[in-house]
């Protein structure tokens, strides 16, 4: 939500045509690049690479627990 509207915030400045507008698009244009980027690491890659992470330890805690009646 919060990318939305700041993409949203500025598309105005990407389609203006007056005076500053050449100088406005060549900074909102990298700026609207990167809120794709940091939108998709955050949504896909981000949650991909923790999967794979805690992955790699699942087998290792798959390990039966002793009871207190077990050890005593």
């Amino acid at each position: 939500m919060t990318v939305l509207t700041m993409m949203i915030g500025l598309m105005p400045v990407l389609w203006s045509n007056g005076t500053g507008a050449d100088v406005m698009k060549r900074i909102a244009a990298p700026m609207v690049g990167g809120l794709v980027t940091s939108f998709v690491l955050e949504l896909l890659v981000y949650p991909a690479i923790f999967a794979i992470w805690k992955g790699r330890e699942l087998p290792a805690s798959n390990l039966p627990l002793a009871t207190a009646s077990e050890t005593s």
